[in-house]
């Protein structure tokens, strides 16, 4: 089918093709056929790169040469919505009736961008999404068109359950919006497609043919019954296989269990792809090798990212800060990069296939159980989906290193259906959080119409009705008990407290676990350190570390010195790597020093700080609710304090904008302690200072004029 033919405006054809977009990929051409531009619901189960993004912006086209209304794009990953924006951003340019006007929200669940309401394309994440619907927004009756990438993480147990709700509200709106579901292969998709009310479009069409094969001792196997040998080396099979890849002119993807192996893994690689590399791409690392540590703190895995970026290989992980992550992925992208060694999240984040993929362990630690675990068959075909580059390959390839057990692995994953996709919505703390959210949307709602909402869920389907009945019941006594929700004869109100948790997006179990540790602390002294200590020990929190042998001691003591600042006693056993972290960052340690010490790198820290950021405004707003005055400026000294990571007697300077905490303690040490200091300076005097110069301090003055007047 080609795009000339399509039932869209000439101007829409037009945009298509300037994007270099001629004829549809038998996936595309299936969903046209199946209604996608006549406001038909449908639900793509297709292989990755197979062209859903094409699927979703014909969508888009369509609905907007015909309507008014809203479009929400759902992502489940901040990185895939931001990809995302910079691409639905260019419809922009076309000029098809309504005049488009694309936005994007990820965080701060709190508040709703007045921007949203004047646009018609929102790049949304799931909870974000989520956020809105509890915050009542009335544009949500104006949707008409939602399309929800990566459906099949539904059945993750800690984001599905919240993707599971949004479609479930969503479907069952007045204005019965179309649906566009897009997901990997999936085993159960007719079961989804019934539950969304869509019609299934399932192929297995791929760009690039993939092939998959198990290596043992040097020889593959491929499943198409073709063999071959790689030669051995003392780098270890699985960068062999990689190399050998890159020899013939492809790059490759390694998936490594642990972040330490990502890394050992690229170091092996890094002699002998750099005598690939030509003069050019050499020159070309180097420059990239330079900005890595002219922008980073100078931290031992940065130092080693550098090194082997020179020399054409790689590693990607949670650890990175966004800004190595970004530079690496940008390197593989554009070829520079040969070999880039992974854990597997990257395969549930941004779009980098690779010639062939080696899946270099087919275990990974499992948390929940303290140990390794095989991974799941859908899990692999998502790693091995990422084989295969659209533009440059004419074939992918994907293989496991195996280890005397090639038939078994070849028979389990690479000829086995991937699991079906399994609602976790009706787990205890899914279960409450949304309770909570659907009694809080719908005040006075009946037991009947709770468990009738929750039928009409994934899971509703899944379960006996009987089951659900149970659970819900469980549930809303814990709700009761906790002055969540009130009942009145036979129908269900949120308390105030219970609004307030729905609003912050938090689970009804953490919000009481901070009321009662709130309510209990003393109006006569900080508790900087106890407050930190209850953020991290919430189930919200997230990355938690625990501690290392090493570490018991250095523990024991931080809590002897901040033994005043402890809402109630604890011991070094109640704490973890995490707290530690924390502790340090507020009080102006480096990334280079938390790495050291702790093995915490920037790319955890940025997220613990982004976490506690989250859970600090929760505690405020909560102390605000049962009236804890005394505690606000404090919650709001500590938000400032974790966000900044400044010692408290640096928070009046950053009030400016410009001024972060290396700024701020070098105005500290100057003796410019305080917003009237920074006022009395001449700028030419403070442009003298070292890390300021003329142009900052003219930006500070000029900002400081803000903050007092």
């Amino acid at each position: 089918m080609k795009i000339d033919t399509l039932a869209l405006p000439d101007s829409a054809i037009d945009f298509l093709k300037s994007q270099g977009y001629e004829k549809l990929y038998p996936p595309q051409s299936d969903s046209v056929k199946f209604g996608l531009l006549n406001g038909k619901s449908i639900l793509v189960s297709a292989p990755t790169a197979s062209g859903k993004t094409l699927i979703a912006m014909l969508a888009m086209l369509s609905y907007l040469s015909k309507n008014k209304g809203k479009i929400v794009y759902l992502s489940p990953l901040r990185a895939l919505a931001a990809e995302k924006f910079t691409e639905f951003k260019k419809l922009e340019k076309i000029s098809i009736g309504n005049k488009i006007k694309t936005s994007i929200s990820t965080g701060d669940f709190e508040h709703i961008e007045k921007n949203l309401e004047s646009s018609n394309i929102l790049i949304l994440t799931n909870e974000k999404m989520d956020s809105i619907i509890r915050h009542g927004a009335e544009w949500i009756e104006e949707i008409g068109l939602v399309i929800s990438d990566e459906v099949h993480l539904i059945g993750d147990e800690g984001r599905g359950p919240t993707l599971e709700m949004i479609l479930t509200h969503l479907k069952l709106l007045d204005t019965k919006p179309q649906i566009v579901g897009l997901s990997a292969t999936i085993t159960n998709s007719d079961e989804i497609a019934k539950w969304l009310d869509c019609k299934l479009v399932k192929n297995d069409w791929r760009p690039v043919p993939l092939s998959e094969g198990v290596c043992d001792g040097g020889q593959v196997t491929m499943s198409d019954g073709k063999t071959f040998e790689v030669k051995p080396s003392l780098r270890g099979i699985p960068i062999d296989l990689g190399v050998q890849c890159v020899q013939e002119g492809g790059q490759s993807l390694v998936f490594a269990a642990t972040r330490v192996s990502s890394k050992s893994l690229a170091t092996k690689a890094s002699d002998i792809i750099s005598q690939f590399l030509q003069k050019k791409e050499l020159s070309a690392l180097e420059k990239t090798s330079k900005q890595i540590l002219a922008e980073n703190e100078h931290t031992e895995i940065v130092k080693t990212l550098a090194t082997l970026i020179k020399k054409g290989v790689a590693f990607h992980h949670a650890g990175l800060n966004q800004k190595c992550r970004e530079i690496v992925e940008k390197e593989f992208r554009k070829g520079t990069i040969k070999l880039l060694s992974s854990t597997p999240t990257l395969a549930a984040g941004v779009n980098l296939p690779a010639r062939r993929v080696v899946i270099s362990n087919i275990n990974r630690y499992n948390a929940k159980i303290g140990a390794n675990r095989p991974i799941s068959i859908l899990e692999y075909k998502q790693l091995c989906g990422r084989a295969g580059r659209p533009q440059y390959d004419d074939y992918g390839e994907s293989i496991i290193v195996g280890n005397g057990n090639t038939e078994d692995l070849t028979e389990y994953y690479i000829h086995g259906e991937p699991e079906p996709i399994v609602s976790k919505i009706t787990e205890d703390k899914s279960l409450r959080t949304h309770i909570l959210s659907v009694i809080v949307i719908n005040p006075g709602i009946k037991k009947e119409e709770i468990l009738e909402f929750f039928l009409q869920t994934l899971g509703g389907l899944q379960s006996s009705k009987a089951t659900l009945s149970f659970a819900i019941n469980i549930s809303l006594r814990f709700l009761s008990s906790q002055q969540l929700i009130i009942k009145k004869g036979d129908r269900y109100a949120g308390t105030a407290f219970g609004k307030k948790t729905s609003m912050l997006y938090i689970d009804p179990l953490t919000a009481t676990y901070f009321r009662d540790a709130i309510d209990n602390v003393s109006d006569q002294r900080k508790h900087t350190f106890g407050f930190l200590h209850l953020m991290i020990n919430c189930e919200e929190f997230f990355p938690k570390f625990s501690l290392r042998n090493k570490d018991y001691e250095s523990t024991s003591l931080m809590i002897e010195n901040h033994s005043t600042e402890l809402i109630e006693p604890i011991s070094e056993y109640d704490c973890s790597r995490s707290l530690l972290a924390l502790q340090m960052w507020i009080t102006e340690s480096t990334e280079l020093s938390l790495s050291d010490t702790l093995g915490i790198e920037a790319g955890d820290m940025h997220r613990m700080v982004e976490n506690a950021n989250w859970l600090s405004y929760c505690l405020r707003e909560i102390a605000k609710h049962i009236e804890r005055p005394d505690l606000l400026e404090e919650f709001n000294d500590l938000r400032k304090r974790v966000v900044y990571g400044i010692r408290e007697e640096l928070l009046d300077l950053v009030r400016v904008k410009g001024i972060g905490r290396v700024r701020a303690r070098v105005l500290f040490k100057h003796n410019i302690k305080n917003l009237d200091d920074l006022e009395k300076i001449p700028t030419h005097k403070l442009g003298e200072i070292d890390k300021i110069g003329s142009t900052v301090a003219n930006n500070i003055k000029a900002e400081l004029k803000k903050v007092r007047y």
